[in-house]
């Protein structure tokens, strides 16, 4: 009874956002409902797109495996054009292995472009819940204008996921994670919801992690709703790491087995998440940073500003540092600041978005401190690539932060110490889903003498909503009221457009 109760519930959460629940084949009461995680759809291009699940018929088990026992599973799979599944435009077998814990990444293929489908899994007589995604515009089109989404920041102990069932009410096209979807840290006494577990080091600790992340059903519904595309930041690790260089040696660590730590990290994060099998770990890293091509709208430019960094200067936190301008410091590495470039140098869309995790604009406070974790800690990079962009006549670069755990909007300048230097690009900073807890109804930009060109401020939770559009991006800046108590409405905070071909915030 316990089993139909929690299967009925996670199966009604998802309909409640929109997808429609085909149903529940005949199933052996002796094999436990084995879909308690959910589904997921990421990474869409003009054909194709990755399907995702795992089974874990008891999620918080402390080995990681969700309660399966050592042997793979065949699971089937579906896509249909209808949410009846009438008729299938792509089907087949995918084999749920032990060592992958039992998590499959399904590229179904031979699909048409700009279109929406629907898909579900079948294992062991049970049939998962039902999840709506689609594909990107063929190449050279642009498509229909579409809605696009964005978060970060979502500590489980904090408060409730009502900004992500807010999300998928939306439903949405797209949408982005730019990182902390978990958090590493361990239980806390008296905290609203609680960790499951000490501080997570091992494989077995970050799988349960995410399993724990992952049987909430309101992140289910933003999974199940539209196709995302995912970068992690340092939580999904370890907090505020630079490279293979920690913040601090808590808790203690060899060498070893910080390095063992990070490989268990990857290797959960790419098991957890719907991205294609060329973005599997491959040790203690994981090849992350990549474009994703929306037709001639968009092209996303997702990147990966945690591997490959220099080590934060000035012993990290908020400084006035006269390091953070050295040329030879960078954030994204060289290698993936030379990608960047190439990139936008090709003019591959309409709108080049970057989807990436921390602060990009300067901010410094009265004292010319700034954030040494952010990009304002690595200026000459941050320098060339927006130089960069200039040169080779980006029209509309726009950058996507999360990180920060509140809402920004800010212009991007060619010389932030200067008053009338000309803006260049646009920044839109999303707050955090729970991380900081409830937040206030402050609007006040901090540090706004010092920064003209931080537009926009809120303290609240929530995520952004963009419309992107040949002419234009308005983005919705999406906050709820509380995090502490559950299903709480989502109101639009601010409003702004980013016109085509003029770099910068419009109100609206």
């Amino acid at each position: 009874m316990n089993r139909l109760s929690r299967r009925t519930f996670v199966l009604g959460g998802v309909a409640a956002a929109g997808a429609v629940v085909a149903p529940l084949q005949s199933a052996s009461a002796a094999v436990p409902y084995p879909f308690q995680l959910g589904v997921a759809s990421g990474e869409p291009d003009a054909s194709s797109v990755v399907l995702w699940t795992r089974l874990a018929p008891s999620p918080l088990n402390a080995d990681g495996q969700g309660g399966m026992a050592n042997a793979d599973v065949a699971v089937d799979w579906q896509v249909s054009a209808t949410s009846t599944f009438a008729s299938l435009v792509a089907s087949g077998t995918v084999t749920a292995r032990y060592a992958a814990a039992h998590s499959v990444h399904v590229v179904a293929g031979g699909l048409q472009p700009d279109a929406e489908y629907y898909y579900r899994f079948r294992a062991q007589g049970h049939i998962s819940p039902v999840g709506r995604t689609r594909t990107a515009p063929a190449a050279g089109t642009l498509g229909r204008d579409f809605v696009m989404a964005f978060a970060s920041c979502a500590h489980y102990e904090s408060g409730y996921y009502t900004a992500y069932r807010r999300m998928a009410d939306d439903r949405p096209d797209l949408i982005l994670h730019l990182g902390d979807y978990i958090y590493e840290d361990a239980a806390t006494s008296g905290s609203l919801r609680q960790h499951a577990g000490a501080e997570i080091v091992s494989l077995a600790d970050y799988r349960r992690r995410y399993a724990q992340y992952k049987s909430d059903p309101d992140l289910q519904a933003a999974h199940a709703i539209a196709p995302w595309l995912v970068v992690p930041d340092d939580h999904e690790v370890e907090n505020n790491f630079a490279g293979m260089t920690r913040a601090d040696n808590s808790p203690a660590l060899t060498t070893a087995q910080w390095t063992a730590r990070r490989t268990a990290a990857y290797q959960a994060y790419y098991e957890n998440m719907p991205l294609r099998p060329a973005n599997a770990n491959n040790g203690n890293s994981i090849p992350l940073y990549r474009r994703v091509q929306w037709g001639q709208l968009a092209v996303f430019h997702m990147l990966d500003t945690r591997q490959f960094r220099n080590d934060q200067a000035c012993g990290d936190g908020w400084k006035v540092c006269a390091d953070a301008d050295l040329a030879t410091r960078s954030l994204p590495g060289t290698a993936q600041e030379a990608w960047l470039l190439d990139g936008l140098g090709q003019h591959l869309a309409k709108w080049d978005v970057i989807g990436q995790q921390v602060f990009f604009a300067r901010q410094f406070d009265a004292s010319g401190a700034s954030n040494m974790d952010a990009w304002d800690g690595y200026r000459a990079s941050r320098a060339r690539i927006q130089q960069g962009w200039v040169d080779r006549g980006v029209r509309n670069p726009l950058v996507l932060t999360g990180d920060v755990h509140a809402s920004w909007a800010n212009n991007l300048k060619a010389d932030y110490a200067n008053a009338s230097s000309p803006v260049i690009g646009t920044e839109l900073v999303c707050t955090s889903i729970t991380s900081g807890g409830n937040g206030t109804a402050d609007t006040a930009i901090p540090n706004a003498a010092t920064n003209p060109h931080l537009k926009f401020y809120s303290n609240r939770r929530g995520y952004v909503r963009t419309t992107i559009t040949p002419a234009q991006v308005t983005a919705d800046f999406r906050g709820v009221a509380s995090v502490t108590e559950h299903g709480a409405a989502a109101t639009t905070l601010k409003s702004f457009a980013i016109l085509d071909g003029r770099p910068g915030l419009q109100s609206i």
